[in-house]
């Protein structure tokens, strides 16, 4: 297996690997990473296909923990590295974090024993070549981890199954429920819920403890919207001491499990194929200077390649693409589910926000300022009522920008699906609804056309109360 690692935050560090070490920029910049690969090796990267790995769930429940072993077992952390995060978290009384401290890379993370940005690294097995990203299970980096979410194709859920924990993070306020509604809504259509702490002792590898879990767990994937049994996969391990995860465990260790390890079972997912020869459509999440603009996102559709001219929206920016960066190589060209840093010409850093599309000529995104959605509403604030006039933050794709609901156009039947004749003027809790939604110029498409780019959440005081999808946009010349 080879491997690459991201530090968290592109415009802090350069990147990082085995032979190097991190370093910090004072002006905020970095620059772009070196032209490693030969064209042949770049093809034969190329054929291995590429997917985004969210780790989510609940504070606590050993998400940094487990993304660190992976990279560990991998043999992408050499051991004195870790001797070092080891003496390092003995020093701060914290001795079972060490292996988070491959994944947190910041000082207020390493105190706290909390990630609070989105954590990034690489790592290949023979069939697929795997972007880990880690994000915060604290509710209070919701939106951090909305960011992380968005760009992945599957998700990891990892649960404490020690005693009090997991139902800590199952039970009313705990960021399971709503990581795992966030992850539906952001188009995470494949989720492996890894029971971690199985070898904790108020656990010991008890398949009852097991059993409840996935008990617990099953209805609600289901009413979240997931197939369990088409979608889902329940595992045990033990994020800290790796069991289960490279290789099956031994019988003696566990004599009940008979299924794969974490990484047969992360080979063996399925996702949907995006089409490399649809118009471009790459979210913008970050740009920084470095010889001209370059920004940072995922291709949801289509593909760049050197030397293309796009547009950047909803701005209309004619651009040329000078270069394009896949992990920390240079490529010519690169298709749908890769992230990239592409450098531009023609525009200025100040002239992006997060949450712009990269976007092709002929076919350009969308720019609206109202279009109209379904809304499933999950949870109110205590006492509010959904009516026109609600205001919300909506996070749609790499935008995050306050919207209006404008008008409630019809109520949905849970039953028959069908639109109810009654007249709307406020709904509840559990109610879909259909309705016309204002916000600032912003780039979206049609749930029905690209998905993801289509679907959102809206939040009101930290807390997401609604899951939507776009389903009608003006008719708006570009």
């Amino acid at each position: 297996m080879s491997f690459f690692f991201f530090a968290k935050n592109s415009k802090d560090d350069v990147t990082l690997n085995s032979k190097e070490v991190q370093a910090e920029s004072k002006d905020k910049e970095v620059s772009a990473p070196r032209d490693i690969e030969t064209p042949d090796e770049m093809e034969e990267d190329n054929k291995k296909r590429h997917l985004n790995v969210v780790f989510i769930g609940h504070v606590d429940a050993g998400k940094s923990t487990t993304g660190g072993q992976i990279l560990f077992l991998s043999g992408q952390v050499d051991d004195r590295t870790i001797q070092k995060y080891e003496k390092e978290a003995k020093d701060k009384s914290r001795e079972s974090w060490y292996m988070a401290y491959i994944m947190d890379t910041n000082e207020e993370e390493r105190v706290k024993g909390k990630t609070v940005e989105v954590g990034r690294a690489h790592f290949e097995t023979e069939t697929t070549r795997f972007t880990i990203l880690d994000a915060p299970g604290h509710k209070s980096y919701v939106p951090n981890m909305i960011s992380g979410a968005s760009q992945a194709d599957v998700g990891v859920l990892v649960i404490s199954a020690r005693k009090g924990e997991f139902e800590t993070g199952y039970d009313r306020g705990g960021q399971t429920r709503e990581h795992v509604q966030l992850a539906k809504t952001l188009g995470v259509s494949k989720l492996l819920v890894v029971v971690n702490k199985m070898d904790d002792p108020t656990v010991n590898w008890s398949k009852e403890r097991y059993d409840e879990i996935e008990l617990k767990m099953t209805p609600f994937l289901k009413s979240s919207g997931y197939n369990v049994k088409k979608d889902v996969q329940f595992l045990p391990i033990s994020g800290l001491l790796g069991t289960n995860m490279k290789s099956r465990m031994d019988k003696s260790v566990c004599s009940w499990w008979n299924g794969p390890c974490l990484f047969e079972a992360l080979d063996a997912i399925e996702v949907p194929l995006r089409d490399p020869k649809g118009p471009l459509r790459m979210p913008i999440i970050d740009k920084f200077k470095d010889m001209g603009t370059v920004v940072m996102g995922k291709v949801e559709s289509g593909s760049v390649t050197e030397g293309d001219s796009l547009l950047v929206m909803p701005n209309k920016i004619q651009v040329k693409v000078v270069a394009v960066y896949c992990d920390e190589n240079k490529v010519r060209r690169a298709g749908p589910g890769e992230n990239l840093r592409v450098r531009l010409s023609g525009i200025d850093d100040e002239d992006i926000l997060a949450g712009f599309v990269l976007s092709s000529v002929a076919k350009p995104i969308a720019a609206v300022t109202e279009f109209v959605a379904q809304l499933q509403i999950l949870e109110l604030l205590d006492n509010a009522i959904f009516t026109a006039g609600y205001k919300a933050v909506l996070h749609i794709h790499s935008v995050v920008e306050e919207c209006e609901i404008v008008e409630l156009l019809q109520q949905i039947d849970p039953k028959t699906k069908k639109p109810m004749k009654k007249k709307v003027l406020f709904v509840k809790n559990g109610a879909v609804v259909v309705c016309r939604v204002q916000v600032n110029l912003i780039c979206i498409e049609k749930f029905a056309d690209f998905p993801q780019l289509g679907r959102f959440t809206l939040r009101t005081e930290g807390k997401t109360v609604a899951v939507g999808k776009v389903t009608e946009l003006p008719s708006v010349s570009n």
